[in-house]
């Protein structure tokens, strides 16, 4: 019951009952009026930041691996979720599927991004990219993926990313590509540092390519003007 019944002597009247509503507990007494405003979530939507992904990511996340074993669902897969995701959304989802160690599908989504407008070679993603299909041993994706990176323009010429490609072509034992790799980087112009060489002429040791080796080793003194110090350990890479 919201109300009671109190008894009322009015002062020579009578005595009557008046029925009082009861008020509501405070609890409940905070119905105020506000206005809520709004707005289209897919206007001035912010980059995508590190450690989030988008939900149109996700979906098309999920949405090519139920397809992967299905050639013409994948494709529709791309159409449909993939190639209507904005610049970020596709990046994020070539990043969840090396995570994922999906090499084969984060091999199909790089190369739909090499055909965007806006794409941009990267060494960098060519060594996480290597990484991937070499765990999985892929060595023909691997060759192909080298042979992207002599192909394309406007390459960069980071010193860092380079020793990335060439440590993970090495670990990997693609010796002949990491090779090549070295003369591409010397041919745009990029220069090798003390780790360029020490991871090159370290893996040749180790798969017995010593005359090679010996020849970098010349190679290294000459270009740096004093012998170059092999160290057991590994050098982080300053990414």
């Amino acid at each position: 019951m919201n109300s009671f019944y109190e008894t009322l002597d009015l002062r020579g009247e009578g005595l009557i009952q008046v029925r009082r509503r009861r008020r509501p507990p405070s609890s409940f007494n905070v119905f105020k009026r506000s206005t809520v405003t709004m707005r289209d979530r897919s206007k001035n939507r912010k980059p995508l930041q590190r450690g989030r992904v988008s939900v149109e990511a996700i979906q098309a996340v999920q949405a090519l691996k139920r397809s992967k074993t299905d050639r013409y669902l994948l494709e529709r897969a791309f159409e449909s979720k993939f190639r209507r995701l904005v610049k970020a959304d596709m990046v994020a989802v070539l990043h969840e599927f090396q995570r994922q160690n999906e090499s084969l599908l984060a091999l199909q989504v790089f190369e739909d991004i090499r055909k965007e407008h806006w794409y941009k070679p990267r060494v960098l993603v060519y060594a996480d990219m290597i990484s991937v299909l070499a765990r999985n041993d892929l060595c023909e994706e691997v060759e192909m993926l080298c042979l992207y990176l002599k192909t394309e323009d406007s390459l960069e010429g980071d010193t860092d990313c380079f020793n990335a490609l060439l440590k993970n072509l090495m670990e990997f034992g693609f010796t002949t590509l990491a090779i090549e790799c070295f003369h591409l980087m010397k041919g745009i112009g990029c220069d090798p540092d003390e780790s360029t060489y020490r991871f090159l002429i370290n893996g040749l040791e180790l798969k017995g390519e010593t005359g090679l080796s010996a020849k970098l080793k010349q190679e290294a003194e000459e270009y740096f003007g004093w012998p170059l110090e092999l160290q057991e350990e590994e050098e982080p890479l300053a990414l």
